[in-house]
């Protein structure tokens, strides 16, 4: 499943570069205080939007890999009922 892992891969670096960028900003904001859980709670929500746009031609190459498997799967599992009738 290579479009697995390019899909995943990313997203984790979609998420990570939204994280680092959220993070910095966050920090020149809110000072020497700050708390890790709204930019990660940010940055979660923005990549998520982000990969919606940049990441669509990954994503559909997943899709259609997994639609491949699972019509190929279907396919035996119909070849086997014929056998046993």
């Amino acid at each position: 499943m290579k479009e697995f892992a390019i899909y995943t891969l990313l997203r984790l670096l979609t998420f990570v570069a939204v994280f680092a960028v959220v993070l910095g900003i966050w920090i020149l904001v809110a000072g020497p205080e700050w708390s890790v859980l709204w930019p990660l709670v940010i940055a979660f929500l923005l990549s998520g939007l982000a990969s919606m746009f940049l990441l669509n031609a990954p994503r559909e190459a997943l899709a259609r890999r997994v639609q491949e498997r699972a019509e190929r799967a279907a396919a035996k599992v119909d070849e086997l009922r014929t056998k046993e009738d």
